[in-house]
C-alpha cells in the first residue's frame, strides 16, 4: 500500500482511521463510553495489529447518536437498541425506495 492509497482511504466512511482516544475526544465522551457501546454490540471497532481499537467515521456517527440519547437520560443499552432500530428502519426505507423505483410505480398498491 502506498501513501497515496492511504490518503484515498481517508475518504472512506468505513476506514478505521481513529484511535479510541481520538474518537472519544471527537465525541466529547470517555473511552469507557466507547467500550460500553461496543459491549452492547452497537459498534465493533476494528483492531490494529497491536490490538488497539480503531474506529471509522461511520462508527463515530453511530456513537454520536447513541451519546445524544444517553445525554437525554436514556440508559446505554436502550440507546444502543434505539440506534440499531433506527439504522434498520433507514435500511428498510432505502430498500423499499429501490423496489418502488425498479417496479416503475411510486405507489405499488395502486398497481394492484
Amino acid at each position: 500500500m502506498t501513501a497515496g492509497d492511504t490518503l484515498d482511504r481517508l475518504d472512506d466512511d468505513d476506514f478505521p482511521a481513529y484511535t479510541m482516544g481520538r474518537a472519544a475526544d471527537m465525541l466529547g465522551t470517555t473511552q469507557n463510553f466507547l467500550r460500553a457501546i461496543g459491549e452492547a454490540r452497537l459498534i465493533t471497532p476494528l483492531r490494529s495489529p497491536g490490538g488497539h481499537r480503531r474506529y471509522s467515521r461511520y462508527q463515530l456517527r453511530i456513537a454520536a447518536r447513541a451519546r445524544e440519547l444517553v445525554d437525554q437520560g436514556t440508559p446505554v443499552e436502550a440507546a444502543c437498541r434505539i440506534v440499531i432500530l433506527e439504522e434498520q428502519l433507514q435500511e428498510a426505507r432505502r430498500i423499499n425506495a429501490e423496489y418502488r423505483s425498479s417496479s416503475g410505480s411510486a405507489n405499488p398498491t395502486a398497481a394492484a
